[in-house]
Order: C-alpha cells, then sequence, then structure tokens
C-alpha cells in the first residue's frame, strides 16, 4: 500500500511540461545567441526619406526644403478656422402624420429626406407641402430635425 498513485498519464502529462520548459530554455538561449550586442549608434538609427519610406542612409542636405512653422498642424482644426456652416436649412414637408406625431420633410438644397419629430415643432403644427426652415442633428437612426418653423416667403 506503500506504492505511489500517480497514474499513468499524470506521468505523461508531467514529460511534456519538462520538454516544454526545456524547449523554451533552447530558444531563450538561440535568441541570445542571434542577438547583435554592442551595435554602434549608427547601425540603429533609422532615417526618414522624402518619401516618408524608412531608410538606414541619411537624407541628402541638397534635397532638403525650407518648410514654415506656422503651416505645420498638429491636431484637429480649430474651431476660428473653420468655414462658417449654414445651420439653417430650408425645405418641404413630403409626409406627416398627425395621429403618430412623425413625418418627414425634404431639404431643399440636397434634396434627402429627413426625419422629423412632433416634439420638434415647438407647438406648431405642419401639414404636407408645407415650406419650413428647420436644422438637422444626427439622431440614433439617421439625420433628425429640430427646432422646424413655417417659412416665411
Amino acid at each position: 500500500m506503500g506504492k505511489s498513485q500517480a497514474s499513468f498519464g499524470k506521468k505523461e502529462n508531467e514529460k511534456k511540461r519538462q520538454k516544454k520548459k526545456q524547449e523554451k530554455e533552447e530558444r531563450k538561449e538561440e535568441r541570445q545567441a542571434a542577438a547583435k550586442s554592442g551595435q554602434s549608434l549608427d547601425e540603429m538609427l533609422a532615417y526618414v526619406d522624402e518619401n516618408g519610406n524608412i531608410s538606414s542612409t541619411p537624407p541628402d542636405p541638397s534635397k532638403k526644403k525650407e518648410i514654415n512653422v506656422e503651416d505645420v498642424r498638429i491636431g484637429a482644426l480649430r474651431q476660428e478656422d473653420q468655414e462658417p456652416v449654414e445651420t439653417v436649412r430650408k425645405g418641404s414637408v413630403t409626409f406627416f402624420n398627425d395621429s403618430k406625431g412623425y413625418g418627414f420633410i425634404k431639404d431643399a438644397q440636397t434634396q434627402e429626406s429627413v426625419f422629423v419629430h412632433a416634439n420638434s415643432l415647438g407647438g406648431i403644427t405642419i401639414k404636407e407641402n408645407d415650406k419650413v426652415t428647420f436644422e438637422v442633428e444626427m439622431g440614433p437612426k439617421g439625420p433628425s430635425a429640430f427646432a422646424v418653423k413655417k417659412a416665411t416667403e
């Protein structure tokens, strides 16, 4: 009864673990032997050529271009740099269901159909073929009109 209860499967698993450990150690030693040690600074430097490709040769000083610092932009455009965008659009109501409280407005400029909900009307009532002005925001299912007013032409 003093005999070990280790099964054949347990012994095999232990052998596999030992073999993996040995192979890992051998790969580590191969990597260390193959690694270049003591490289000079020039061998470690990389340069970028005029096309944006990485190369090991330094750039030609005769091809040097002067760049104005003010022309370089890092990050997004600032609010004052952007052109003012017309936010109020004009269009006509193509469909409106009073009982369900939604409809669609066809933008006069882009000819795209924009969803409108009764909550965005601000108390006014609209019907099909009414001329309206509105602003557009992106809703969960696409562009949606808000601040809708009847157009005064």
